[in-house]
Protein backbone atom coordinates (compact mmCIF):
# COMPACT_ATOMS: atom_id res chain seq x y z
CA UNK A 1 0.00 0.00 0.00
CA UNK A 2 1.20 3.28 -0.58
CA UNK A 3 2.37 5.67 2.72
CA UNK A 4 0.61 8.92 2.99
CA UNK A 5 2.49 12.33 3.54
CA UNK A 6 2.04 15.27 4.93
CA UNK A 7 0.54 18.04 2.81
CA UNK A 8 1.91 21.66 2.80
CA UNK A 9 5.19 21.33 4.56
CA UNK A 10 8.34 22.86 4.01
CA UNK A 11 10.39 22.08 0.82
CA UNK A 12 13.63 21.61 2.05
CA UNK A 13 11.39 18.60 3.98
CA UNK A 14 11.70 16.77 1.28
CA UNK A 15 15.13 15.74 1.79
CA UNK A 16 14.47 12.96 4.08
CA UNK A 17 12.72 11.16 1.72
CA UNK A 18 13.74 12.13 -2.01
CA UNK A 19 16.95 12.31 -3.93
CA UNK A 20 17.74 15.72 -4.96
CA UNK A 21 19.62 14.39 -7.98
CA UNK A 22 17.19 12.20 -9.77
CA UNK A 23 13.90 13.06 -8.04
CA UNK A 24 12.83 9.19 -6.71
CA UNK A 25 11.96 8.64 -3.73
CA UNK A 26 14.39 6.81 -1.53
CA UNK A 27 13.49 3.07 0.12
CA UNK A 28 14.41 0.01 2.00
CA UNK A 29 17.30 0.56 4.91
CA UNK A 30 18.49 4.11 3.36
CA UNK A 31 15.25 5.82 3.93
CA UNK A 32 14.81 4.08 7.11
CA UNK A 33 18.13 5.74 7.63
CA UNK A 34 17.33 8.67 7.02
CA UNK A 35 13.84 8.19 9.12
CA UNK A 36 15.89 8.11 12.27
CA UNK A 37 18.10 10.99 10.98
CA UNK A 38 15.35 13.08 10.55
CA UNK A 39 13.65 12.66 13.99
CA UNK A 40 16.85 12.91 15.63
CA UNK A 41 17.27 16.52 14.08
CA UNK A 42 13.71 17.37 15.39
CA UNK A 43 12.95 15.50 18.40
CA UNK A 44 13.43 18.34 20.58
CA UNK A 45 10.90 20.78 19.01
CA UNK A 46 7.64 21.40 20.79
CA UNK A 47 5.19 19.11 20.35
CA UNK A 48 2.61 21.56 19.06
CA UNK A 49 5.17 22.59 16.42
CA UNK A 50 3.95 20.94 13.31
CA UNK A 51 7.76 19.88 12.07
CA UNK A 52 7.52 17.17 14.69
CA UNK A 53 4.78 15.42 13.25
CA UNK A 54 6.49 15.95 9.99
CA UNK A 55 9.34 14.18 11.47
CA UNK A 56 7.22 11.59 13.46
CA UNK A 57 5.69 10.78 9.72
CA UNK A 58 8.82 10.35 8.46
CA UNK A 59 10.49 7.92 10.72
CA UNK A 60 7.34 5.43 10.71
CA UNK A 61 7.56 5.65 6.83
CA UNK A 62 11.18 4.54 7.09
CA UNK A 63 10.35 1.90 9.87
CA UNK A 64 7.56 0.70 7.74
CA UNK A 65 9.68 0.56 4.11
CA UNK A 66 12.46 -1.06 6.12
CA UNK A 67 9.46 -4.00 7.14
CA UNK A 68 10.28 -3.36 11.03
CA UNK A 69 6.17 -3.04 11.13
CA UNK A 70 5.70 -3.53 14.98
CA UNK A 71 8.06 -0.34 15.31
CA UNK A 72 6.43 1.63 12.32
CA UNK A 73 3.25 1.14 14.40
CA UNK A 74 4.35 2.41 17.97
CA UNK A 75 5.08 5.93 15.82
CA UNK A 76 2.22 6.09 14.10
CA UNK A 77 0.07 5.07 17.09
CA UNK A 78 2.06 7.77 19.15
CA UNK A 79 1.46 10.52 16.38
CA UNK A 80 -2.12 9.96 16.26
CA UNK A 81 -2.61 10.57 19.89
CA UNK A 82 -0.12 13.63 19.91
CA UNK A 83 -2.79 15.05 17.07
CA UNK A 84 -5.05 14.33 18.81
CA UNK A 85 -4.27 15.79 21.77
CA UNK A 86 -3.67 19.01 19.61
CA UNK A 87 -6.99 19.19 18.31
CA UNK A 88 -4.86 18.84 14.87
CA UNK A 89 -7.53 19.57 11.90
CA UNK A 90 -9.42 16.27 9.77
CA UNK A 91 -6.80 15.92 7.15
CA UNK A 92 -3.31 15.92 9.35
CA UNK A 93 -5.32 12.74 10.99
CA UNK A 94 -6.20 11.21 8.02
CA UNK A 95 -2.52 10.71 6.87
CA UNK A 96 -1.31 9.17 9.86
CA UNK A 97 -4.59 6.94 9.99
CA UNK A 98 -4.19 6.06 6.23
CA UNK A 99 -0.56 5.21 7.13
CA UNK A 100 -2.21 2.87 10.13
CA UNK A 101 -4.06 1.12 8.16
CA UNK A 102 -1.77 0.11 6.18
CA UNK A 103 0.41 -1.19 9.16
CA UNK A 104 -2.36 -2.96 10.21
CA UNK A 105 -2.87 -4.88 7.17
CA UNK A 106 0.75 -5.59 7.10
CA UNK A 107 0.25 -6.93 10.61
CA UNK A 108 -2.45 -9.17 9.61
CA UNK A 109 -5.12 -6.79 10.76
CA UNK A 110 -7.12 -6.97 7.38
CA UNK A 111 -10.47 -6.43 8.60
CA UNK A 112 -9.39 -3.18 11.20
CA UNK A 113 -7.73 -1.90 7.83
CA UNK A 114 -10.32 -2.34 5.56
CA UNK A 115 -12.87 -0.58 7.82
CA UNK A 116 -10.66 2.16 8.27
CA UNK A 117 -9.77 2.44 4.94
CA UNK A 118 -13.39 2.64 3.71
CA UNK A 119 -13.94 5.41 5.97
CA UNK A 120 -10.76 7.31 5.04
CA UNK A 121 -11.67 6.84 1.35
CA UNK A 122 -15.04 8.67 1.99
CA UNK A 123 -13.65 11.40 4.26
CA UNK A 124 -10.99 12.26 1.43
CA UNK A 125 -13.38 12.48 -1.16
CA UNK A 126 -15.21 14.90 0.84
CA UNK A 127 -11.99 16.96 1.98
CA UNK A 128 -10.01 17.06 -1.09
CA UNK A 129 -12.75 15.85 -4.45
CA UNK A 130 -12.30 12.94 -6.21
CA UNK A 131 -9.61 14.30 -8.56
CA UNK A 132 -7.25 14.80 -5.36
CA UNK A 133 -4.16 12.80 -5.22
CA UNK A 134 -5.17 11.69 -1.35
CA UNK A 135 -8.24 10.57 -2.80
CA UNK A 136 -7.29 8.56 -5.61
CA UNK A 137 -4.02 7.02 -2.94
CA UNK A 138 -6.77 6.19 -0.44
CA UNK A 139 -8.97 4.78 -3.29
CA UNK A 140 -6.11 2.02 -4.31
CA UNK A 141 -5.49 1.59 -0.52
CA UNK A 142 -9.55 0.62 -0.08
CA UNK A 143 -9.40 -1.71 -3.41
CA UNK A 144 -6.28 -3.49 -2.09
CA UNK A 145 -8.26 -4.45 1.11
CA UNK A 146 -10.96 -5.56 -0.69
CA UNK A 147 -9.06 -7.61 -2.54
CA UNK A 148 -6.90 -9.11 0.44
CA UNK A 149 -10.37 -10.24 1.80
CA UNK A 150 -11.63 -11.35 -1.52
CA UNK A 151 -14.39 -8.91 -2.52
CA UNK A 152 -13.26 -8.94 -5.97
CA UNK A 153 -16.54 -7.30 -7.36
CA UNK A 154 -16.27 -4.18 -5.40
CA UNK A 155 -12.35 -3.54 -5.87
CA UNK A 156 -12.66 -3.58 -9.56
CA UNK A 157 -15.76 -1.31 -9.56
CA UNK A 158 -13.72 0.88 -7.52
CA UNK A 159 -10.48 0.76 -9.50
CA UNK A 160 -12.41 1.09 -12.61
CA UNK A 161 -14.31 4.27 -11.52
CA UNK A 162 -10.46 5.85 -10.13
CA UNK A 163 -8.22 4.97 -12.95
CA UNK A 164 -9.53 6.94 -15.64
CA UNK A 165 -9.37 9.96 -13.38
CA UNK A 166 -5.59 9.42 -12.39
CA UNK A 167 -4.45 9.21 -15.80
CA UNK A 168 -5.96 12.24 -16.48
CA UNK A 169 -5.03 14.47 -13.39
CA UNK A 170 -1.15 12.75 -12.74
CA UNK A 171 -0.45 11.08 -15.84
CA UNK A 172 0.08 7.60 -17.13
CA UNK A 173 4.30 7.83 -15.90
CA UNK A 174 3.51 8.90 -12.65
CA UNK A 175 3.94 6.29 -9.43
CA UNK A 176 0.17 6.54 -7.81
CA UNK A 177 -1.50 6.00 -11.45
CA UNK A 178 0.55 2.74 -12.16
CA UNK A 179 0.17 1.39 -9.02
CA UNK A 180 -3.41 1.29 -9.68
CA UNK A 181 -2.99 -0.32 -12.58
CA UNK A 182 -0.92 -3.19 -10.60
CA UNK A 183 -3.57 -3.30 -8.09
CA UNK A 184 -6.20 -3.68 -10.90
CA UNK A 185 -4.47 -6.55 -12.74
CA UNK A 186 -3.61 -8.56 -8.90
CA UNK A 187 -7.37 -8.45 -8.53
CA UNK A 188 -8.18 -9.73 -11.96
CA UNK A 189 -5.87 -12.39 -12.06
CA UNK A 190 -6.31 -13.49 -8.31
CA UNK A 191 -10.30 -14.14 -8.77
CA UNK A 192 -11.36 -17.32 -8.60
CA UNK A 193 -13.79 -16.74 -10.75
CA UNK A 194 -11.90 -14.91 -13.77
CA UNK A 195 -12.48 -16.03 -16.68
CA UNK A 196 -9.81 -15.88 -19.70
CA UNK A 197 -10.45 -12.54 -21.24
CA UNK A 198 -9.70 -10.94 -17.05
CA UNK A 199 -6.65 -13.45 -17.47
CA UNK A 200 -5.66 -12.10 -20.72
CA UNK A 201 -6.41 -8.41 -19.69
CA UNK A 202 -4.13 -8.67 -16.16
CA UNK A 203 -1.36 -9.75 -18.30
CA UNK A 204 -1.19 -6.60 -20.72
CA UNK A 205 -1.88 -4.37 -18.14
CA UNK A 206 1.33 -5.84 -16.48
CA UNK A 207 3.27 -5.99 -19.30
CA UNK A 208 2.61 -2.26 -19.95
CA UNK A 209 3.24 -1.32 -16.38
CA UNK A 210 6.24 -3.18 -16.03
CA UNK A 211 7.93 -1.50 -19.32
CA UNK A 212 7.07 1.64 -17.82
CA UNK A 213 8.32 1.18 -14.60
CA UNK A 214 11.15 0.38 -16.10
CA UNK A 215 11.57 3.18 -18.03
CA UNK A 216 10.71 5.99 -15.07
CA UNK A 217 11.93 3.89 -12.11
CA UNK A 218 15.08 1.88 -13.64
CA UNK A 219 14.94 -1.92 -13.08
CA UNK A 220 15.92 -2.24 -9.80
CA UNK A 221 13.37 -0.12 -7.98
CA UNK A 222 11.10 -2.50 -5.49
CA UNK A 223 8.08 -1.29 -7.73
CA UNK A 224 9.40 -2.45 -10.80
CA UNK A 225 10.80 -5.84 -9.27
CA UNK A 226 7.29 -6.55 -7.17
CA UNK A 227 5.58 -5.71 -10.91
CA UNK A 228 7.84 -8.73 -12.51
CA UNK A 229 6.77 -10.49 -9.72
CA UNK A 230 3.05 -10.09 -10.27
CA UNK A 231 3.46 -10.66 -14.06
CA UNK A 232 4.79 -13.54 -13.70
CA UNK A 233 1.98 -14.83 -11.63
CA UNK A 234 -0.35 -13.70 -13.92
CA UNK A 235 1.12 -15.65 -16.68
Amino acid sequence: AEVAVERGGEQCFERWDTCRLCEQEYHGTVICALGWACWKTYVGRPEADETLGRAMTTLGNGLYAASHFEDALSVREAELAMLRRLGAPDYQIVVVQSNLANTYELLGREEESMHMREDLYSRTSDIWGEEDRETLLEANNYAMSLGDLRRFEEAKALLRKSMPVARRVLGQDDHLTLRMRWTYAEVLYTDDGATLDDLREAVATLEDVERTARRVFGGAHPATLQIEKGFRDAR
